[in-house]
């Protein structure tokens, strides 16, 4: 059942934020994303609470009223000494931190030979272009056991002496360190991972990362009236998911979805297809294509499974796994 103007929720109870670019800087930093370029030294934890803290000190400033954020959430943890390419989502922006886990990432590694490289080492090196098994190191958080994991590309940037710098684009999940002692064992003289830089979490790449204290200036600016600097910094959680097939859902359907509801086929506007870092993702996935659905003027409704007909008449069209709204 559609909402009729008689029983559509009154305006101060709509469910549905403005659309992305309309939005004002409190409601930005409560559903936000921001590419952090995380320097060496801090934990990925540490430097999401610097993210939450910033976030709140702003937001009792500009919305006192308002409610601060709960937390953030990031793209995959970085050992300490890795840099790179961190996406940070603010507030309810959390719930969809599971998109991360959706799309591939690429690094840039050093790989220390402990001897000088055989003559045949990039032909090595490319075998591992491929599905590999993988177990988690013993310091791991997941559980220890033989999985796998697609190395996409792999390249051989430069060799230098003993060290050689790979370009690596992966499927979420992937040990580089481990990747790159395997690499020494198949080449016969031992290797271990130097630096690493982690250069692209699909859909963000290092084009446009930002230092932590480009967010803090831009928090300090925009408190003084000059917002420009943080809306460059902080972009609506809406980017985080354009990597995903999207569905665009009727307004009224998205108040229903709101609620619990699943997505039915008579709201259903339109499908678009999904982009090539999708396509790779989910043919390695056994389950069912996640998608994102949005109403027609861009808001992020859900995240959701396709599991129905979107041209049909009736019946579900995609099933909630993370209602955003």
């Amino acid at each position: 059942m559609t909402d009729t103007a008689d029983d559509a929720p009154a305006a101060g109870d709509d469910p549905l934020r403005a659309p992305p670019g309309e939005r004002s800087i409190p409601e930005l930093l409560r559903f936000g994303v921001v590419n952090v370029d995380k320097p060496a030294g801090p934990s990925s934890h540490q430097l999401s609470a610097w993210v939450r803290d910033a976030v709140n000190d702003a937001l009792a400033a500009l919305d006192p009223d308002g409610e601060p954020i709960d937390g953030v959430a990031h793209a995959g943890t970085l050992d300490p000494k890795v840099t790179g390419c961190l996406p940070t989502l603010t507030g309810d922006a959390t719930r969809a931190a599971q998109v991360f886990l959706e799309g591939s990432k690429e690094y840039v590694a050093v790989l220390e030979l402990h001897g000088s490289p055989p003559s045949d080492f990039r032909e090595v090196v490319a075998e591992f272009e491929a599905e590999i098994y993988q177990k988690p190191p013993r310091k791991s958080a997941v559980t220890r056991r033989l999985r796998t994991r697609t190395i996409h590309e792999l390249d051989v940037l430069e060799v230098a002496d003993r060290r050689a710098l790979l370009r690596i684009r992966c499927e979420s999940g992937t040990y580089v360190r481990k990747l790159c002692h395997d690499i020494g064992l198949a080449t016969g003289v031992g290797a271990h991972m130097g630096h690493l830089r982690r250069t692209a979490t699909d859909p963000f790449d290092d084009g446009d990362l930002h230092a932590l204290q480009d967010l803090v200036d831009g928090l300090a600016w925009a408190r003084a009236g000059d917002e420009a600097l943080l809306r460059e910094v902080v972009r609506p959680a809406e980017d985080a998911l354009v990597h995903l097939p999207s569905v665009t859902v009727a307004p009224s359907a998205a108040r229903n979805v709101a609620t619990g509801a699943p997505v039915y086929a008579p709201g259903v506007i339109g499908v678009a297809e999904a982009t090539d870092a999708t396509a790779r993702s989910s043919e390695a996935a056994d389950d069912l294509p996640l998608v994102a659905c949005h109403t027609p003027d861009g808001v992020a409704v859900c995240l959701g499974r396709l599991v129905g007909d979107p041209d049909a008449e009736s019946g579900v069209v995609v099933s909630l796994e993370r209602v955003l709204l």
